[in-house]
């Protein structure tokens, strides 16, 4: 695969704020009726206007501002000091131990992570399984470094506690020679989470096969009420088999700190930490000090952001299902809705771009998180609650307008 061929698979038209740039071609040839008014909503990312940063962020950011240079020139994986004190506050959520110092790198931003231990795993020709749909960049990573995808579909509209997960195609792959899964529990884009039977199941099979499991569990502590949770790495996988995910960018909008985590395999942290050296050196140093604000939010905050957050889910839920055609699992976690819109007139792509232009509403082609699923959405609802509502019946009314 030549560079060109690498960097012309890596578009970034549908990344959030990167609307701006899409092309809108001829559009208005296509268009039927007059655009609609209300508040601009830009459901590609959370609002942390409508969803504030965590109390006390900015405060302890500019304490590692005053703390100069020793903030600012940490260890390339993060301040050890950070790190000792997340590693506590980890092991008591995800319930299995967490090695400060040498289990754990600081990184800028989840996706800064999800780079790091992708790079740190997969190689020219490895096979990869990765969950369809699931997060845009874990295609996009594998295929820059050359692997081989190896595609396990995610039924997320089947009925029943479960997620969904192929497990006999997630066997088949494992057979096919994959030894990396890449997966995001909760799932983004669709909000359901994986049973404890499948979890279980996915640790069982990648011991099986000898399969080293990347898992994203950003969404993880924003969970409703009829979800139980079960962490891969406290479900019986060799613990150097293992990378997870999380960080405070999104539940808890810290988002503009660029913060992620990663933990758990030494061996692949170290090298991580080697790759970060070279790519940024470290996660900003001022930011990393924001990180003693993460699982110490005051008491009973998370449960009020939680209770927030779906509500705005309940009423996007109600008005995309009175129409006929629609559908929608209900998210079980995290911020987004991933529905199916009807046939249309226009292609999923150009309504996409329609809606922004004559709706003032910005969403995310489904396309993006799997190749089967051009004619849905994703929406993230993390936004003012008045204006999502809003937004979402425009939406509807666009919908009707250019059905098939």
């Amino acid at each position: 695969m030549s560079v060109d061929d690498k960097f012309a698979r890596l578009g970034t038209d549908n990344a959030p704020g990167q609307e701006v740039r899409q092309k809108t071609g001829d559009l208005h040839n296509l268009m039927r009726g007059a655009a609609l008014a209300g508040t601009r909503v830009d459901f590609s990312h959370g609002d942390v206007d409508a969803f504030t940063p965590t109390p006390g962020s900015f405060e302890v950011f500019a304490d590692g501002v005053r703390a100069g240079g020793r903030q600012a020139y940490t260890e390339y994986r993060g301040a050890a000091a950070i790190r000792e004190d997340l590693a506590g506050k980890l092991a008591a959520f995800t319930g299995a131990p967490v090695d400060a110092a040498d289990g754990m790198i600081l990184t800028p931003g989840t996706q800064g992570a999800l780079f790091l231990a992708i790079a740190s795993t997969v190689g020219r020709g490895d096979k990869v399984a990765v969950v369809q749909p699931d997060y845009f960049a874990n295609r996009k990573l594998v295929e820059f470094f050359e692997g081989e995808m190896v595609p396990v579909s995610l039924d997320y509209m089947k009925d029943g506690a479960d997620a969904g997960l192929d497990l006999g195609q997630l066997e088949d792959a494992f057979r096919r020679g994959a030894k990396v899964l890449v997966f995001s529990n909760p799932n983004n884009p669709v909000g359901v989470v994986y049973s404890e039977a499948e979890i279980r199941q996915i640790a069982e099979l990648a011991g099986r096969y000898g399969v080293t499991v990347i898992a994203d569990q950003l969404y993880s502590r924003l969970r409703y009420s009829d979800a139980s949770y079960t962490h891969l790495r406290a479900s019986g996988i060799d613990p150097d088999k293992i990378v997870t995910i999380m960080g405070p960018s999104k539940t808890e909008s810290l988002s503009g700190y660029r913060l992620g985590v990663a933990f758990g395999s030494p061996k692949l942290v170290g090298r991580m930490e080697k790759l970060q050296a070279i790519v940024s050196l470290r996660a900003g140093g001022y930011s990393q000090a924001v990180l003693q604000t993460w699982f110490s939010e005051p008491e009973g905050w998370i449960d009020e952001r939680t209770r927030l957050h779906k509500a705005i889910r309940d009423d996007l839920l109600e008005a995309l299902r009175a129409v006929e055609g629609v559908a929608a699992r209900t998210p079980q976690a995290g911020s987004y809705l991933f529905p199916r819109l009807p046939d249309m007139a226009v292609t999923p792509s150009d309504f996409v771009r329609i809606l922004r232009l004559q709706a003032g509403v910005v969403v995310t082609p489904g396309t993006e998180f799997s190749p089967h699923s051009a004619t849905s959405v994703r929406l993230n609802f993390s936004q003012d609650h008045a204006a999502a509502v809003g937004a979402v019946e425009r939406m509807v009314e666009l919908v009707a307008r250019y059905r098939a």
